[in-house]
């Protein structure tokens, strides 16, 4: 567990995005897509993409990075660029932003998402 989350490691400029978004989707769960590519780095870099459609209040877009970069943090992951999308709605306006609920099924599907990509690693 590195515990680190400095600008070196997160995918920032277009053009970075769009090389891992050519490759086909590693992973997806019910609510996220996991596209990865090998780097030429000593570690991994993430990138988040919580597209307002899906996400329509910014409090839910923003727990989704949060949780997304703490299980980042955590996860032992190889030299990797991964790319992390929101694919379908986690609620809609009229609902509640977040709560404990949802909260706690992102944190399960995002974890699901980044330990597949740990032990596609570990078998290949």
């Amino acid at each position: 567990m590195t515990g680190d989350y400095s600008r070196d490691r997160r995918i920032v400029k277009t053009d970075e995005f769009s090389s891992v978004f050519r490759l086909r989707p590693a992973f997806r769960t019910a609510h996220f897509v996991l596209y990865t590519r090998s780097n030429q780095l000593n570690h991994a870099r993430l990138g988040i993409v919580a597209a307002k459609r899906f996400a329509p209040r910014a409090v839910t877009r923003n727990t989704i990075k949060r949780i997304t970069r703490e299980l980042f943090r955590q996860a032992a992951l190889p030299a990797l660029d991964c790319i992390v999308r929101l694919s379908r709605p986690v609620n809609s306006k009229t609902g509640p932003a977040t709560s404990a609920r949802l909260k706690a099924e992102l944190r399960t599907e995002l974890a699901q998402l980044l330990l597949s990509r740990s032990k596609a690693e570990d078998k290949g």
